[in-house]
């Protein structure tokens, strides 16, 4: 079982990041990228409750992808980065990644969450 969870903080205005589309899919090199999950960020800024869980996931790449830009655009806001795609490294020595975003109108940050 593996299970991928992740939320949203707005470092701009202090609070979790409500209604951000969030996209979660596999890749492999020289292939075309396979669905795993969507979904949006709740009150919280959190994909409630996971946003996989699942079957084992094999070792290899994976790569989320926050819609940003119509966050900001909602807030009257431009932006900059119109999404965030993060690329991350899931191996088979453990079963929960958290993957979390700080994000602002002009620049982000991530780090690997537990």
């Amino acid at each position: 079982m593996t299970r991928i969870t992740t939320h949203v903080l707005d470092i701009s205005l202090g609070r979790p990041a409500y209604n951000i589309a969030v996209r979660l899919e596999s890749t492999k090199q020289h292939e075309s990228s396979l669905l795993l999950a969507e979904g949006k960020t709740s009150l919280d800024g959190r994909v409630s409750p996971h946003l996989y869980e699942g079957p084992a996931l094999e070792a290899g790449v994976y790569r989320i992808t926050f819609f940003t830009g119509a966050y900001f655009e909602k807030s009257g806001l431009s932006s900059f980065y119109p999404q965030v795609t993060l690329d991350f490294y899931l191996n088979k020595s453990a079963d929960h990644y958290h993957v979390p975003l700080l994000v602002s109108p002009f620049g982000y940050t991530t780090y690997r969450g537990s």
